[in-house]
């Protein structure tokens, strides 16, 4: 039972990605990351194409696709954003060669915006001979509306705890499932589950296949966090781009409602996607309160801050993701929320540089916490615990 539950869960990723086959096996985002480089390289040194050791990334990619590359044994090259915040298409020209193994592409970009030129590039990548990998972890905003495999990306990973409502990895239980188009069929990790003809499942023999690249994960990965994923798209059903459908509107109407307001910068003006980018700027310029004060007082207000200063292409940035759940009533509180605290840091900046007040925990010392940081937990001795009165 379990076996075939995966099995169907591998096929509906399939067709939602629109890629040829999926593992389930990566426990989180990042491995599956490093699962599709490592593919890609196997796919180049199996047809004797040593000299691919470069990784293209653009600026406005996932932070973790520089180090995935790294891992894997190849040098990331850096491109560029072009002034709408999409990929520079010129610069991108420039730096494939026949040295590039592959682009990472994340799409919608972390500014929330969809890559226009995707046809573009795509058709330039595969026309260098390299691979095409979308980093999938944005996939909840185009679901059952733009199929990567489709477009023509040749692996892509789905981070299942951001668009299927599974808990995050975090350290513990995560999944990062990974689709493949059909150059990269052969190197899919092993064991794979088969379907058989008298309709039983089992998962491949070691050495059944012996073009993979190997076991990432134990069984066929942490399959109680796949178990959730499986019933959230199943409950959906058909209506899953709904999901989709709710995360672009709220995102945009939050953008809507802050670049209105006018304290805040918007950097890029086009519609975006379930995310976008807001910053603080202007704002800093003009009052001395920074983004990390705005993110520190929207705790007061009951609020859990943004992303801030990333992406690192937008100064002062924030990175507000409202979700498809969140209700009108909600985003409204919230942009009432940043209203008032730009309203603050006019009137009275020391409350907003001094935030939050009603948290337990208000500013750390970021300095000392840089020079010296203390990243591992040690038990107190007897002369730290503290005395009794």
């Amino acid at each position: 039972g379990t076996l075939q539950l995966l099995f169907e869960l591998e096929a509906m990723l399939a067709e939602i990605s629109g890629m040829r086959a999926v593992t389930l096996q990566p426990a989180a985002g990042a491995q599956g990351e490093l699962t599709g480089i490592l593919m890609i390289r196997a796919y180049h040194e199996a047809r004797g194409d040593s000299q691919r050791s470069e990784v293209l990334v653009p600026d406005s990619a996932h932070g973790t696709n520089p180090a995935t590359a790294s891992m894997a044994g190849f040098r990331t090259i850096n491109v560029p954003s072009a002034a709408d915040g999409g990929v520079d298409l010129e610069e991108f020209r420039k730096a494939l060669g026949p040295r590039t193994a592959a682009v990472m592409i994340t799409n919608p970009s972390t500014l929330g915006l969809f890559e226009s030129r995707i046809g573009e590039l795509l058709a330039a990548v595969h026309e260098a001979g390299a691979l095409a990998y979308m980093d999938g972890a944005n996939l909840n905003a185009i679901l059952g509306r733009f199929k990567p495999g489709e477009a023509g990306f040749d692996v892509m990973h789905i981070n299942v705890h951001k668009t299927f409502s599974t808990p995050h990895g975090g350290g513990g239980p995560g999944a990062g499932p990974v689709g493949v188009g059909e150059a990269l069929l052969p190197f899919l990790p092993s064991p794979r589950i088969l379907h058989e003809a008298d309709g039983t499942y089992r998962r491949e023999r070691p050495g059944e296949r012996p073009t993979s690249i190997g076991r990432l994960r134990s069984f066929v990965g942490n399959t109680g966090v796949l178990v959730r994923a499986f019933a959230y798209i199943r409950a959906h059903g058909t209506a899953l781009g709904e999901v989709t459908d709710d995360a672009v509107l709220a995102a945009n109407y939050l953008k809507h409602r802050l670049g209105e307001e006018g304290s805040y910068d918007i950097p890029f003006e086009r519609a975006c996607k379930h995310e976008f980018v807001a910053s603080s700027s202007t704002l800093k310029k003009a009052t001395g309160v920074r983004t990390l004060d705005v993110a520190k007082r929207l705790i007061d207000f009951g609020f859990h801050p943004p992303t801030i200063y990333f992406p690192h292409t937008v100064d002062e940035a924030m990175l507000i993701e409202p979700t498809e759940t969140e209700s009108l009533e909600t985003l409204d509180a919230f942009a009432d929320a940043m209203a008032a605290i730009a309203a603050e840091a006019r009137a009275t900046p020391e409350v907003v540089t001094t935030a939050p007040h009603t948290a337990p925990v208000r500013r750390l010392d970021e300095a000392t916490a840089a020079r010296n940081p203390d990243l591992r937990w040690r038990p107190m001795t007897g002369r730290q615990m503290p005395c009794p009165d």
